[in-house]
């Protein structure tokens, strides 16, 4: 089944989006037959994002549960951030006129400025008040020398020369304007984001409600931790991970376990999630086998956008969507799992929680500190380790690369991209990693 061009996105009841197609999708193939098609990693990438807009379900919540939540709405300052001229360092709020600028300056001393407690009096001329870091600036002074620089006896203070008018001055609204954004709409709330819209005193803001997400294995081999396993099976890994995965990203989940390789089975979950959640994932099930019956339960309950990529590993990767649930078919090798997850999915789920713009890919190049032959053709991620020598870095291979061996990832600090094209790596060769810190 093909998806069909839509003339806008639209959403059910609950704000749940509909997908809808884009030329790169629909023009991607260069076969009627989808199964025949191998789409890259970009191609496939901008596919996704481009079918996908923010949910629009929304909510209003206090500043301390917005922690993790997309903004729905732009945060206005109510007020000048600073709201009034104040110093930023301590020292002596005093008048640059009085200042000799070839020799210090003897100033008397009439008074302290404090935070919250301002001096109730006017500088004038040859007079200095001391002040204290945030308190307002005296009427009459136009700058702050730092403490460190003068000279203090009794009442007077001494001011080198070569201080600049204006200098350590904090000007109202110098952080934020009164009536000016202070967040954008589409940005996700960290701890810095909280303190910032409190130091405005704002209690509530508007925030996207949580994604829902649906996720489960397929798979007759494929065992629940708790219990011993039987000949020919393995535990299930996959569920843990996504688990893991999707809790950072703050989504609501809906773990399904494990389901059997039947179709009725599959079906009923299928109906079971599309009624209950945003999106589903899956894991296993969508290669060429007997018994993986993803791809064709997509394409009967719903649509399949494509399930074959230039990947390795994760070739078998179905994309589409169940009713109203956008889903991704992942590939069953645990490795494989993670590294479609993080290259497509998350940023799906990101724009679908209404974040944006999204975070830029991080990558940067270094040597290689490893050898490797590759099939041209499809784009290859490794798992490495990075290495510091001085300012220097290079990239070894975090064990065995096999798409069955998780303990390569738990090893390993960083993905080594390797493009289609590339055909072999030899030590010293500059290759590109991207960083698992702020990715995993």
């Amino acid at each position: 089944s093909r998806w069909r061009p839509a003339a806008r996105q639209t959403h059910d009841a609950e704000g749940r989006p509909s997908l809808r197609t884009t030329t790169a999708m629909n023009s991607s193939s260069t076969s009627a037959d989808p199964a025949r098609s191998f789409l890259s990693v970009d191609t496939a990438r901008a596919a996704i994002m481009d079918s996908l807009s923010p949910l629009c379900g929304w909510e209003k919540v206090a500043v301390r549960a917005a922690l993790g939540r997309v903004l729905r709405t732009d945060v206005i300052a109510p007020y000048n951030v600073p709201s009034h001229d104040n110093s930023a360092m301590d020292g002596y709020a005093i008048r640059a006129a009085d200042l000799d600028a070839g020799t210090d300056t003897a100033l008397a001393v009439v008074g302290t400025a404090y935070a919250g407690r301002p001096f109730s009096g006017i500088v004038g001329a040859g007079q200095a008040v001391r002040i204290m870091t945030g308190a307002s600036i005296p009427q009459g002074a136009d700058t702050i020398v730092v403490q460190e620089v003068v000279r203090r006896s009794d009442d007077r203070v001494f001011v080198p020369a070569g201080q600049k008018k204006g200098q350590n001055l904090r000007r109202a609204g110098e952080d934020l304007a009164e009536g000016g954004v202070a967040l954008a709409a589409g940005r996700r709330c960290g701890p810095a984001e909280l303190g910032l819209i409190a130091s405005l005193g704002i209690a509530e803001v508007d925030v996207y409600r949580p994604l829902r997400v649906a996720f489960f294995s397929t798979g007759d081999e494929i065992a629940s931790i708790g219990r011993p396993l039987c000949p020919g099976e393995v535990y299930d890994s996959n569920r843990y991970t996504l688990f893991g995965a999707l809790s950072r990203l703050g989504c609501d989940l809906i773990d399904m376990g494990v389901i059997p390789d039947r179709p009725d089975a599959l079906e009923a979950a299928f109906r079971d999630a599309s009624e209950a959640a945003d999106v589903i994932i899956t894991s296993g099930g969508v290669s060429v086998g007997e018994a993986d019956f993803i791809r064709e339960m997509m394409a009967r309950m719903g649509e399949v956008a494509f399930w074959k990529l230039a990947i390795k590993p994760g070739r078998p990767m179905a994309f589409g969507r169940i009713r109203n649930a956008v889903l991704f078919g992942l590939p069953g090798n645990p490795v494989a799992v993670m590294v479609t997850y993080f290259q497509f999915v998350q940023d799906a789920l990101l724009k679908l929680m209404g974040v944006t713009p999204l975070p830029p890919a991080q990558r940067f190049a270094v040597q290689a500190a490893f050898s490797l032959r590759k099939q041209p053709g499809r784009t290859e991620y490794l798992r490495g380790r990075l290495q510091h020598d001085g300012s220097a870095c290079s990239v070894a291979l975090a064990g065995a690369q096999g798409s069955g061996v998780l303990s390569s990832m738990s090893e390993a600090d960083c993905f080594v991209v390797l493009p289609d094209d590339c055909l072999s790596v030899q030590p010293g060769d500059t290759v590109y990693v991207q960083p698992f810190h702020g990715l995993l």
